[in-house]
């Protein structure tokens, strides 16, 4: 269904879902569930490892779903980020109804899988689905892991700068003088872009792909710079990896290496930086210049996230 709760929208639309049955046991064996987040399930699936290990030693069946709006789980096709009226249905309470109507449809198709009990599991966004689905859904599913899962992360109930300031954090732990150092660099990207010159020189400090021209031009690099560190802390994991980029073990340590003196002038603050930054965007060495349109893997859903954010 388009639409769970009313009675004026009765069209539906196809939702894409993966499974994995090598390990399961029929007619006891568990199915952990994954609720999709803000992308191609196909990533997210190829990214999750903790079920697949977990799968051979649980006889569990491993069950992807693809959240509405992203990957190809697209309600009105082309149409669905046209305008509002077709947005209306990207709401996280359609989403857990979605995965509620799929759990029940696998349960009646599946040979063995009627009594199989289902754990939600999901994280960051997806984890926040997991717990809800519990919460909204007990019939459904016996429990939930949510992993990273900020449920409380709204307004009204958490004051607005607490994840930058976890963020901050980060940074400020994993080397002396690299929170400063990246505080200073606002001011000096303000004191750089009030002239023709100085966005010259940027742009081409930073590698851009598109020139810096202007003010608003400006704000973006400063946008675009802070999801960076964002994305930095979100993925500083002690392995390799390479979920929103190829990135190295404990990546804000190595990018804080780069940002060791909040001192220095403008220009030699702002050339650490993009070594900084460039150690995430051209870890493999293959960018020819940075885009600044582009922060993390296109397997993320963008349009749809921003509309869920704001």
């Amino acid at each position: 269904q388009i639409d769970h709760f009313g009675f004026d929208e009765n069209l539906t639309f196809q939702q894409r879902y993966l499974v994995a049955d090598q390990h399961w046991k029929k007619d006891d064996g568990p199915i952990l569930f994954y609720t999709g987040n803000e992308g191609d399930i196909t990533w997210f699936c190829n990214n999750t490892g903790f079920m697949w290990d977990v799968a051979e030693e649980l006889n569990a069946m491993l069950v992807f779903a693809e959240h509405r709006y992203y990957g190809e789980s697209l309600p009105f096709g082309n149409e669905s980020f046209s305008d509002s009226k077709h947005l209306n249905y990207l709401t996280s309470e359609q989403a857990l109804a979605d995965f509620a109507v799929l759990i029940e449809y696998l349960k009646t198709t599946i040979a063995g899988a009627r009594y199989s009990p289902v754990i939600a599991i999901g994280g960051s966004y997806g984890g926040m689905l997991a717990a809800w689905f519990r919460m909204k859904y007990p019939h459904v599913v016996v429990g939930a892991l949510a992993a990273s899962a900020p449920i409380w992360q709204f307004g009204d109930l958490v004051p607005c700068g607490t994840y930058f300031s976890i963020v901050t954090n980060d940074f400020k732990k994993s080397g002396t003088g690299c929170s400063e150092s990246i505080r200073n660099s606002w001011n000096a990207i303000n004191h750089l872009s009030s002239t023709d010159a100085g966005l010259q020189w940027l742009s081409s400090t930073f590698h851009l792909c598109s020139p810096l021209k202007n003010l608003q031009d400006a704000a973006i690099l400063k946008n675009w710079l802070s999801e960076t560190w964002v994305n930095l802390a979100m993925v500083n994991y002690p392995y390799k990896a390479d979920f929103l980029q190829p990135l190295p073990a404990w990546p804000i340590q190595e990018v804080c290496k780069f940002l060791k003196d909040p001192s220095l002038s403008d220009k030699l603050l702002l050339q650490n930086v993009f070594q900084a930054v460039n150690l995430y965007y051209n870890y493999s060495g293959e960018a020819s210049c940075l885009d600044m349109s582009e922060t993390a893997t296109k397997n993320l859903g963008e349009l749809g996230w921003y509309y869920q954010v704001c």
